[in-house]
């Protein structure tokens, strides 16, 4: 793979937790297209190294197998807080260790930014609408929530408390976006959702499966796309947004 070049006033040093995911990969691959110097910290909970072997041979480009329930020091200017299970049937697996990967990691990710004077980023979800009762979901809407499911998400919820919290009280320029159903490469096959389902069943020639009646909606991005919005995001000047 060929990757670009910036002029090196322009490179950034930049952090991202759960860097070895889908999602996260992709994010790794185009910050260091970009030019930027990356460290890619995951502990391989759903995350592979086989996604981010193309990356391996490059000099700014560093690859730390860390768990964010812990503390990580590091001198950077930027941090994308990926870190957590995505897929129902990936947080569901270890609903202690999800919740604790998103209140935990939320917090050290929060305190490197306090400590650097990083802008640091944190990747919701829509699972924090619970089950919505109004459709599309504008983010005035509070959500349709139920803290004691299977399903709910609290963690994600406390996190982005907390983002809110260091910036009124720390003025940490923090970013939050709230991620809906994403696909693209290195998605996982057996994550449950949607797309992934779809595909596998067409894959090996079995009836696609609709769950219920059929009637629901769903919106779905492609993860370059995705990707494009972060980066987008991050680059805005305001410190909450």
């Amino acid at each position: 793979m060929v990757f670009g070049h910036r002029n090196k006033c322009c490179m950034k040093k930049i952090l991202v937790s759960g860097g070895a995911g889908f999602i996260g990969s992709h994010l790794c691959t185009r910050l260091i297209k970009d030019g930027h110097e990356v460290i890619c910290l995951d502990n391989l909970f759903t995350g592979s190294e086989e996604d981010i072997v193309h990356l391996k041979g490059n000099p700014r480009f560093e690859f730390v197998l860390h768990d964010v329930e812990l503390p990580y020091e590091a001198k950077v200017d930027e941090i994308y807080n990926l870190a957590c299970p995505a897929s129902p049937v990936h947080y569901q697996h270890d609903a202690i260790k999800t919740i604790k990967t998103s209140v935990l990691g939320a917090i050290n990710m929060l305190g490197l930014a306090k400590k650097t004077g990083a802008k640091i980023m944190q990747a919701s979800t829509s699972e924090i609408y619970g089950d919505p009762v109004i459709h599309p979901q504008v983010e005035s809407y509070w959500g349709n929530v139920n803290p004691i499911g299977i399903r709910s998400d609290e963690g994600k919820r406390c996190a982005e408390t907390l983002f809110m919290d260091y910036y009124r009280q720390n003025g940490i320029r923090i970013k939050i976006i709230r991620i809906f159903n994403t696909y693209g490469p290195r998605m996982l096959p057996d994550d449950g959702r949607v797309v992934s389902n779809f595909v596998v069943q067409a894959l090996q020639d079995k009836d696609i499966t609709i769950y219920g009646s059929g009637a629901q909606t769903r919106s779905f991005q492609y993860v370059d796309d995705l990707i494009e919005g972060m980066v987008r995001m991050m680059n805005t000047e305001e410190g909450f947004i």
